[in-house]
Order: C-alpha cells, then sequence, then structure tokens
C-alpha cells in the first residue's frame, strides 16, 4: 500500500511542478518575499499530498525556541522532507545550497526565485566570503538561512561531517544558531522511493548566541545537540518522552 501511495504521489508531483515552475518564473518582477509566497504554495501542496496520500504527518518539540527575529537554521539533513517541512515550521527562509542545484530543470528554476545562497563548494575560504555576504542581505530582508552542516542527506543512525558554513555565517553576522534534529530518514529515506506513513518528530533546540564564541567551538556543540538530540527521538530505539510542550501538525503554521 505504502509503494501505491507513493506511486501517486510521484505521478501527481510530476505533473503539478513544471507548470507550477513557469507560473513561479512568471513572478521573478516581484519583491523576494513575495515570490517566496508563490514558491511555497508548491511547498503547502507537497505537504498535503504527503499527509493525505502516503500518510506522512509531523509533530514538533520546541516550537516555542523559534525566535522573533531572524536566525540560522543547522538542521539534520536525512530527507528530501525536511526541504519540505522547515518552510512550514519557520517564517520565509532562503537555504545555502550548492549552485548545481539551480540547473536542474523545473525544480531549479523554481527554487532560484526564493533568493538561495548559491554557492560553489569547491571554491574553499572564497564559498565562506560568499555565504557571509549573501547572508547579511539575506538577514537584512528579514529571512531565516536554512544550512545542512552535513552538506548532504545521510541514512538513520550515521552522521555525515558537519561543515563549518553555517556557524562561520553566525559569527559573521550576529545571528543566533537554532539547531533542529529530526527522524525523517526513518519514513523517507535518502533515494527512497517509497514514503512510509507515520509522524515525524522534528525537535528545535534553544538559540545559541555565537557572540565571542569561534565557528569551530559553534559547529561542535551544534553537532552534539543535533547528534544526541536525533537519537533520543529515534523510533529505531525507543518511545520518545518529550522533555518540551509537542505541538502537534495541522498542516500549517503562521507566516
Amino acid at each position: 500500500m505504502a509503494m501505491l501511495r507513493s506511486l501517486i504521489y510521484t505521478l501527481l508531483q510530476a505533473v503539478i511542478t513544471p507548470p507550477y515552475a513557469l507560473f513561479t518564473l512568471a513572478c521573478f518582477p516581484l519583491s523576494a518575499h513575495r515570490r517566496y509566497r508563490v514558491t511555497y504554495g508548491w511547498t503547502r501542496l507537497m505537504l498535503f499530498m504527503l499527509r493525505t496520500i502516503c500518510g506522512l504527518h509531523y509533530r514538533v518539540i520546541g516550537q516555542e525556541n523559534i525566535p522573533d527575529c531572524p536566525s540560522i537554521i543547522l538542521s539534520k539533513h536525512q530527507s528530501a522532507w525536511e526541504t519540505l517541512a522547515l518552510q512550514q515550521i519557520f517564517p520565509p527562509q532562503v537555504w545555502v545550497l550548492k549552485k548545481e542545484l539551480l540547473r536542474i530543470p523545473f525544480f531549479g528554476w523554481g527554487l532560484a526565485m526564493t533568493n538561495p545562497i548559491a554557492i560553489d563548494r569547491s571554491a574553499g575560504k572564497a564559498a565562506l566570503e560568499q555565504i557571509v555576504e549573501q547572508g547579511r542581505e539575506r538577514l537584512r530582508q528579514k529571512f531565516w538561512i536554512v544550512v545542512f552542516p552535513e552538506g548532504t542527506r545521510v541514512p538513520p543512525g550515521s552522521k555525515g561531517k558537519y561543515r563549518i558554513g553555517g556557524a562561520w555565517l553566525a559569527a559573521h553576522t550576529g545571528a543566533s544558531i537554532v539547531p533542529v534534529a529530526h527522524n525523517a530518514g526513518e519514513f523517507w529515506g535518502k533515494n527512497s522511493f517509497v514514503k512510509n506513513p507515520g509522524v515525524i518528530t522534528v525537535s528545535v533546540g534553544k538559540p545559541i548566541n555565537p557572540d565571542g564564541i569561534e565557528p569551530a567551538v559553534l559547529i561542535a556543540q551544534v553537532e552534539a545537540w543535533i547528534e544526541a538530540e536525533t537519537q533520543r527521538i529515534s523510533t529505531y530505539n525507543h518511545h520518545i518522552a518529550p522533555s518540551a510542550p509537542v505541538v502537534a501538525s495541522t498542516g500549517e503554521q503562521e507566516k
């Protein structure tokens, strides 16, 4: 049944995405925030289909930890799911991503309309300078910034190398870091066609003020919290005993 539901979801996504991407491109003259709201419409639709067709829901622990001011989200990366859901959990945001993603037909074109921070990972320190320069501008525009410090999706129970970019950006802009753990990969894994039904748990940690902390120390703190929390909320290990209020997903969040 999960295979059939996933097939229906994928077919609908394939039908909806090309015309929606073209519609998004037509919104280029609009302001960055208005373009974001247009592209977010596609995200809402995909999450709605995941809930209603695939039976894939989520709940949030620690939603009270989300600050009122634009911050830098450093998130665990296990699935394609969090690239959708973070847009619903947090205020308007941009991502730090590899520029090659913008070349993907339709999806990449729409992604380009969200004002991302697109970098060349092979550029070394120049890439960090790009992140700071563009990140400072996005924060001024009242966008949050999403960084997946592992750089790529990793299977549940595994850990990638945490890159310093998000911590470097925080240290050079003064914006708080909001760490995020989740277990989405246990329901929709990397390169997996099947989206298994269930309730994904997302845990939002307390903001970390970067003032006076070296980027290497910052990223070590973030890594320690995310990895410990990911293990704690894993359905592979045990049932969750939340230490903070749980907010069930209704499918919509205030933007």
